[in-house]
């Protein structure tokens, strides 16, 4: 049976649309409002359809309260596709009518076997629906499935499709974060949360990260997963602030299955970002959603971070990436070889492996070099060439020393603790290497003056400033003092 919606049916629904609009904005109401139809309506409720068991789930999540004190009755949210269908008066959200609307408004209920009016109902619908089309070609279902993860998608950072489980190669140095990457990535609950993944520039952490959302996408394309680096989470953030849009990017980033944040020491110092940032943390656990974390440092060692932040982001497991052994290099190279098909000599691959240490992004764009640089000339790779091409790269490695293996060098060589380098102690047996220290990083990195300065903990520029000069008198008028200096600078280039 077909029946016109009344007038005055058609007139509230039309008010409805109107003031979701306006409430939750355009961006919002398209995605998860435009595509209701309204299927029946009876004295004291009213049946709407959505063509996704996702989009129903979000709608009574989110707007069901809304949507029942505006029509002033009970409203049921359902699953059901409508291919474009329209009759005489039952609209949908974008102005299009749903067929062979069916009301018995004299009664005061609808027609006949009508599913129960709650969300328990609406899921149990969905799921007989399902099984009546599993064997069956459906495009509306295909469709459903793609648009579950689309609005997050439309927000996740691209992925990087080398950077899979498969072309990851584990080494003692990393091995505990990839068990615990492959172990978040099959499990379809929070296995530990959040999984702070954290280590030194180049070693592995966005590698991780992108294998993790290729696997869980892989394993589930209906979980809905945003990968991003803090600095995007952080001009989002503002952008909905400056549109006066936040409650579009709370629904966004609060109901995602999994939340992927990389380099969340960037956030440092921002508080607003902070505390939009703590508030999605504690939404998603409380909702059992994963969250995975990568930084440059522990939680406990992020400067510029809230402690009730630190707190959260050390309440999962945290998981470091140590800096690379002579061996996994080694495998490393071997596998980037053999996906490149190319043939480098043991010897070729012992030499970068010896000279390149700190970084495998500049060891794999090292291979990268001699391998182009081979096929280009037409040559066999051989260590005359690799040496010749990577001149450069080698000398910069070679002459690179990082702050702490100053201050572990000094610390060394005056007898006293490593952790003195950032303690507040004055006495002069700790303050005069700590100088020493200072002024080496000055001369042996290219650090600035506020970066020496807070690895020295959290020292002011200024302090970094009357290290170097009084270190440069110091050597001057002590002779034995200039053959120290010049001792551990010997040491530490060498």
């Amino acid at each position: 049976m077909s029946m016109t919606l009344d007038p005055a049916i058609s007139e509230k629904w039309d008010f409805v649309l109107s003031s979701m609009r306006t409430e939750i904005g355009e961006a919002a109401f398209d995605s998860w409002l435009k595509p209701m139809t309204v299927r029946d309506v009876a004295v004291d409720s009213i049946r709407i359809s959505v063509p996704t068991r996702f989009m129903r789930d979000w709608v009574i999540a989110h707007y069901a309260d809304r949507l029942e004190t505006l029509w002033e009755r009970k409203v049921d949210i359902f699953v059901q596709s409508d291919h474009g269908t329209s009759d005489a008066n039952g609209k949908n959200a974008n102005g299009r009518l749903a067929q062979n609307v069916p009301v018995d408004s004299s009664q005061g209920n609808f027609s006949e076997n009508p599913p129960p009016h709650n969300g328990a109902g609406a899921a149990q619908q969905s799921q007989q629906n399902n099984q009546q089309n599993y064997n069956q070609p459906n495009n509306s279902i295909i469709s459903g499935i793609a648009g579950l993860a689309q609005a997050a998608l439309d927000i996740s950072a691209p992925l990087d499709p080398r950077y899979s489980f498969d072309n990851f190669v584990v080494g003692k140095p990393n091995e505990f974060a990839h068990a615990a990457a492959k172990r978040v990535a099959e499990s379809e609950t929070a296995q530990f949360n959040p999984l702070f993944l954290y280590g030194g520039v180049g070693l592995g952490k966005t590698h991780l990260m992108h294998a993790i959302a290729w696997d869980i996408r892989k394993r589930d394309p209906n979980r809905t997963v945003i990968y991003m680096s803090a600095e995007k989470f952080m001009y989002r953030f503002i952008r909905a602030l400056r549109e006066q849009n936040t409650v579009d990017f709370k629904d966004h980033f609060r109901n995602v299955d999994v939340l992927m944040i990389d380099d969340v020491q960037f956030i440092g110092g921002k508080e607003s970002t902070q505390e939009e940032f703590f508030h999605t943390f504690n939404a998603l656990v409380d909702q059992g959603r994963q969250i995975v974390i990568s930084a440059d440092k522990s939680p406990s060692d992020l400067e510029g971070m809230e402690d009730r932040l630190k707190s959260r982001l050390n309440c999962g497991l945290v998981a470091d990436i140590h800096a690379t052994t002579y061996e996994l290099r080694v495998g490393i190279l071997q596998t980037k070889a053999e996906k490149l098909g190319i043939e480098i000599p043991p010897k070729v691959q012992e030499f970068l492996a010896h000279k390149i240490t700190a970084n495998v992004r500049e060891l794999e764009g090292a291979l990268n070099r001699v391998a182009a640089h081979a096929h280009l000339v037409g040559r066999e790779v051989s260590l005359e060439s690799a040496q010749d091409v990577l001149h450069d790269l080698i000398r910069a490695n070679d002459r690179r020393v990082t702050i702490e293996e100053i201050q572990k060098k000094v610390a060394s060589h005056f007898n006293i603790r490593t952790s003195d380098m950032h303690s507040a102690r004055r006495a002069r047996s700790v303050a005069r290497p700590r100088q020493v220290a200072m002024y080496l990083a000055k001369q042996l990195t290219s650090r600035s003056l506020p970066e020496i300065g807070r690895k020295f903990g959290g020292r002011d520029h200024t302090t970094v400033m009357h290290a170097v000069k009084k270190v440069e008198e110091l050597t001057e008028r002590d002779a034995g003092f200039a053959e120290d200096v010049e001792l551990l600078r010997r040491m530490l280039e060498g």
